[in-house]
């Protein structure tokens, strides 16, 4: 008989992390989780596949072609889910008379989508949302901009923006140009402005749209106004016009930048960018991407905004929403590419080595106590050589190295030598938890 392997290899699009991508990955999640519950969501979690008929056609029809649909065993028309907010809409239909209103929720898992990779972007990725549902007010929308602005203080960047735009000012200026009844193709296209570039989103608006060139060049005017955001306000008020919708939509911007500046949230953190569309169809007010400063071309972060027809699809109830969705996969990539990614292996940050074979349940014991007091600690599971054992600390990245040999354990001391700085001291073993502590930090 043939003796043949299967070749060991990964989807196209689909991607194996190492402990030195997954440790970061679950420190950003572990950071997004604690800035969502300081404002009050608590986790909730839905299945991964879910009819199709809950899915199809609520994010367009490029979402549409991108989703993983087949029948299942069953025979039923199923799909895995594209992101965490259409799920969540038919949660909160499902289970709303038991929750109540507002409800907060954030959800953390993966999500899946058929189209083409690029840098920082795969066909199945971690997204973490959060989301309240069952109020129209502007307060809900301001919170979302300070949830998404403490997120990334929390992570470390100092260099980044979220953009604030919103769908009503974009659909009163529409419907000034006369576009109100092609407001969703226009603006599905002009989301594409950062990646097409303005000679194909005009092209793309003339063809589905059924824009004249002077109207689309007129669009694209209104996503090149810049200034401070009070000039862009100001720019904007002629241009919505009599509007009623583009008008409370300038009312709801100036509302959540009142808001945002009265949280003490620093001059340029937040910015209007009337370039900022969102393709989903289901958006109806506020809409978020973030960026960072020094790394603009990997794309927004953290996108979002309000739906407050979302899940109306599903239930009679109002269930209006707003939230935001954390990229952690981009974000990832884009700390890498930053250098802010310590590439360590280790997930507990001391290593004790095992070299005196007749002291294995002393090297447990010791191991066990430093972790009752808070230390993390890897033993090494066989007594072999110290040189191979530092050396196989140093690789996977731990910060701190215990060596307890024959002479130490009569003396009732070690040696704890600092992997990073390349020193050694001795410590009593009694003082060794607190030692440990103090240098971790």
């Amino acid at each position: 008989m043939g003796s043949d392997k299967i070749q060991p290899r990964t989807l196209k699009g689909f991607r194996d992390l190492t402990p030195e991508m997954m440790i970061p990955r679950e420190g950003i999640v572990a950071a997004a989780k604690g800035v969502y519950e300081s404002f009050g969501f608590s986790p909730i979690d839905t299945p991964a596949l879910e009819y199709t008929e809950i899915l199809l056609g609520k994010g367009g029809a490029e979402t549409d072609k991108q989703l993983y649909r087949f029948t299942d065993n069953g025979g039923r028309d199923v799909a895995l889910r594209f992101d965490l907010t259409i799920p969540f809409a038919r949660f909160a239909a499902q289970h709303i008379g038991s929750l109540g209103t507002p409800f907060k929720r954030y959800h953390v898992g993966p999500v899946w989508r058929g189209e083409n990779t690029q840098r920082g972007r795969y066909r199945e990725f971690v997204q973490c949302d959060f989301d309240t549902i069952g109020t129209t007010s502007i307060v809900a929308d301001t919170e979302s901009t300070l949830v998404i602005h403490d997120l990334f203080v929390a992570l470390g960047f100092e260099r980044f923006s979220v953009r604030l735009n919103n769908r009503k000012v974009l659909s009163g200026v529409l419907e000034c140009l006369d576009l109100a009844d092609q407001a969703e193709n226009v603006l599905r296209a002009l989301d594409k402005l950062a990646k097409i570039g303005p000679e194909k989103v005009t092209a793309e608006m003339v063809s589905t749209a059924g824009c004249s060139e002077a109207q689309a060049a007129e669009v694209l005017a209104l996503a090149a106004i810049t200034g401070d955001n009070a000039a862009i306000l100001t720019a904007l008020e002629p241009l919505v016009g009599h509007s009623k919708q583009g008008q409370q939509g300038l009312a709801e911007l100036t509302a959540v930048l009142e808001g945002v500046q009265a949280a003490g949230v620093a001059e340029g953190r937040v910015r209007l960018d009337l370039s900022i569309a969102r393709g989903l169809d289901y958006y109806t007010g506020t809409v978020f991407e973030t960026f960072l400063d020094d790394l603009e071309g990997i794309g927004s972060c953290c996108s979002g905004g309000r739906y407050d027809d979302l899940a109306s699809l599903y239930t009679k109830q109002a269930l209006p929403g707003v939230g935001a969705s954390l990229g952690v996969d981009r974000l990832l990539a884009a700390m890498e590419e930053l250098g802010m990614l310590e590439g360590r292996a280790a997930s507990a940050p001391v290593f004790l080595a095992f070299f005196d074979a007749e002291r294995a349940s002393d090297y447990v014991a010791l191991a066990a106590r430093l972790r009752a007091a808070g230390v993390g600690v890897e033993l090494y599971p066989e007594p072999r050589k110290l040189g191979a054992q530092l050396k196989y600390a140093d690789r996977r990245g731990h910060r701190l190295a215990i060596i307890v040999g024959p002479d130490e354990w009569k003396a009732g001391c070690c040696q704890l030598k600092d992997l990073d700085a390349k020193t050694s001291d001795e410590v009593a073993l009694d003082d060794l938890a607190s030692v440990c502590l103090q240098r971790l930090g």
